[in-house]
């Protein structure tokens, strides 16, 4: 029978992964994990959970309660697998969750935006993985997340360009608008140690939408459509690099934008 115990706290796990705390207070913890499934769950996601939401997520930091950005980073499924040492990913994860706990008091705002994963993912295709982490990601997107004015077309040429010398990109704020729907940013973010490039959008009838591209060398594939978080995605590939349209729309209004990203970007 499970003797009863006070629950750690999430700031108590990550210090017991990053192996901060006295060999005490791990030696209780160790032992409440062993008793306590829905508390080594809890530990597993968190040595896991190494998608920060740092600038992505900086609107929200400062007003969302703390349930609710609980309830955000607990929506992350854990990736399965045994429990990890401590690494260097578990020092972003750590950065990322004592700053946000600063945030709930002082509405500090994150200043880095990096997806760094292993590859856990069951994959329909070599493609798959990293669109699904994009989907979680994406996911948590608000229109508050994106929201205040419309940056200028020089401000949006700056933004593009640190993404075309990373990823070998040409990409333009004319090649990169979508019709009717606001550009918002442009992201240098990174994925299994490579470079991903985020263009976030807002479409005033379905909110957030996103493109993103990442190098590739699995050839050239035509468009497909799937369904992921809730979320329709287009995605597509050529010869370098493999590129997702994702966003709330429906199916047709998606691969028809996709279908005009695709146009601008080969033009």
């Amino acid at each position: 029978m499970n003797t009863k115990h006070t629950i750690p706290s999430d700031e108590e796990l990550t210090a017991f992964i990053d192996g901060e705390l006295t060999a005490e207070e791990a030696a209780r913890i160790q032992t409440i994990v062993q008793e306590d499934e829905s508390v080594a769950e809890r530990l597993e996601f968190l040595a896991r959970a190494s998608l920060p939401f740092n600038q992505a997520f900086a609107p929200l930091l400062a007003e969302a309660p703390r349930q609710k950005l609980e309830t955000m980073l607990a929506a992350i499924p854990a990736q399965p697998s045994a429990r990890p040492a401590s690494t260097p990913a578990f020092a972003s994860r750590r950065r990322f969750l004592g700053a946000l706990a600063a945030s709930l008091v002082a509405g500090i705002a994150i200043d880095r935006a990096v997806i760094g994963v292993g590859k856990g993912f069951s994959a329909k295709d070599e493609n798959s993985e990293w669109r699904a982490v994009v989907a979680d990601y994406i996911s948590l997107y608000t229109p508050e997340t994106l929201a205040g004015p419309v940056p200028g077309r020089e401000d949006q040429a700056a933004q593009l360009a640190s993404l075309n010398e990373k990823l070998g990109l040409s990409l333009s704020p004319q090649a990169v608008s979508l019709q009717g729907i606001d550009f918002k940013r442009a992201l240098l973010l990174q994925y299994d140690g490579k470079p991903l490039a985020q263009i976030a959008y807002l479409d005033p009838e379905t909110g957030p939408m996103a493109l993103c591209i990442v190098k590739s060398d699995a050839g050239s594939k035509a468009p497909d459509l799937e369904s992921r978080k809730g979320m329709n995605v287009v995605y597509w590939s050529n010869a370098t690099h493999a590129l997702m349209l994702i966003g709330h729309a429906a199916a047709d209004r998606m691969t028809a934008i996709a279908k005009g990203v695709r146009g601008a970007l080969s033009a």
